[in-house]
């Protein structure tokens, strides 16, 4: 808010919004439910509050004994016309998420075996060598934890860097991977559809953004009353980009890992 022309008002009512609204909301649909004259308003707006979705110095996830930790990763975007075959310009992505087993004896305990989704990390990752990904489970997932990954050889290294890892799933069959991976496929769907769904697709710039938009959410869906006092917690403590810094390439967005690009 430092240095805004825009009402003080305006920025709780826009913060309400975007942590309330359960699929969140475009810049597009932003701008109209505020009453703004200017979609670059809304749009700065939006990635302000988007920085304040990721808490500095967050913990790692994992660590819990009788849970495990699926880590995978996925390409996202879409097919480029025009530029020769098998030319794209898809983003790898890179996610982590606990599974977490429900009381024997719930309403919900057969649901997936018991399984269901905890928290999530997700971040745009350079490659799939062995530097990029192990990277990321450092940074995300806490040592010690019990991960299960595909066979692809960038997770090959994760026993040596303190992790208990297990590869069940081979590498490059969909049908597999979501019979032994089946938590973090769902979530990738679930990310894939709401990019397209709500945004229409987002640049490869800001991509990182929208994930970190997607986290929050995720990690808070079961406390949506805590959301906004949460959101204003956090961006308390953490610098936002202006619009021109959004553009330029000088802005980074706050990632869980730190060899993401």
């Amino acid at each position: 808010m430092e240095r805004s022309h825009t009402p003080l008002n305006v920025w709780f009512w826009a913060a309400y919004l975007v942590t309330s609204q359960t699929p969140g909301m475009s810049a597009v649909q932003f701008q109209r439910q505020l009453g703004l004259s200017r979609y670059e308003t809304a749009f700065q707006i939006l990635h302000k509050l988007r920085s304040g979705m990721v808490r500095p110095n967050q913990d790692r996830i994992g660590g819990q004994p009788k849970n495990h930790v699926e880590v995978d990763e996925t390409w996202v975007g879409g097919r480029t016309r025009g530029e020769g075959r098998g030319v794209h310009h898809k983003v790898l992505v890179s996610c982590a998420i606990e599974v977490r087993h429900r009381k024997p004896g719930t309403k919900l305990d057969n649901r997936k075996n018991g399984r269901y989704a905890g928290r999530v990390r997700l971040a745009v990752v350079f490659d799939r060598s062995a530097e990029s990904l192990c990277g990321f489970v450092e940074s995300a997932v806490a040592p010690g934890s019990l991960i299960v990954t595909d066979d692809w050889s960038g997770y090959a290294g994760l026993g040596k860097r303190g992790y208990e890892h297990c590869a069940v799933a081979e590498c490059g069959d969909p049908e597999v991977a979501e019979q032994y991976l089946p938590i973090i496929h769902l979530v990738f769907a679930n990310l894939k559809t709401w990019l397209i769904g709500i945004h229409h697709g987002v640049s490869h710039q800001h991509l990182q953004a929208y994930l970190n938009e997607f986290t929050f959410r995720f990690n808070r869906r079961f406390y949506p009353f805590n959301a906004f006092r949460s959101l204003l917690g956090i961006a308390g403590d953490t610098s936002a980009p202006t619009y021109a810094e959004l553009y330029s390439g000088e802005w980074r967005h706050p990632t869980c890992s730190g060899r993401g690009r």
